[in-house]
């Protein structure tokens, strides 16, 4: 099973982005796992938040193929313990996907065609991160969710 992550825009802070490349690395240890990142709308200053997310949705769904396993990031979605996770992701791995997709969406979160097109949505926290920042944190998460998996000392508990 490939694993991706969809995001919108690019990460412009050097710092977050290589943190991000080197969980990716360690990450790829364990699975393949990519990061494709949705061009950032331009002039968005003349839309309204919805046609904002609209234009986004038509990107994201550019990006997506048919039987893809889709996973919205959102903040209704659930939560899950870090090992909680971990069991997602190996009963998600059993189930034979081709493909499993975690989207990150834009500022204003995503489109009701997005969310229709969602099998699960998942939450990191009810606190609220910056996109740039959940990145970062969701990436770190699948790594650890790996290396609970392989019983490696990563993660302590």
């Amino acid at each position: 099973m490939k694993t991706r992550l969809l995001v919108v825009g690019r990460t412009t802070d050097t710092n977050i982005a290589a943190l991000c490349t080197e969980y990716i690395k360690r990450t790829n240890h364990y699975i393949p796992f990519e990061v494709e990142v949705v061009p950032e709308l331009k002039n968005t200053k003349s839309l309204t938040p919805e046609q904002q997310k609209e234009r986004e949705a038509e990107l994201i769904q550019k990006s997506l193929q048919t039987g893809d396993y889709v996973v919205l990031l959102d903040e209704h979605g659930k939560e899950y313990k870090s090992t909680e996770f971990a069991s997602w992701m190996e009963k998600r791995t059993a189930a034979g996907h081709r493909r499993i997709v975690f989207i990150i969406g834009g500022p204003y979160g995503f489109a009701p065609s997005i969310h229709t097109l969602a099998s699960e949505e998942l939450s990191l926290s009810k606190m609220t991160f910056s996109h740039q920042m959940i990145r970062l944190l969701f990436i770190e998460q699948v790594y650890r969710a790996m290396t609970i998996l392989r019983g490696e000392p990563y993660h302590h508990e």
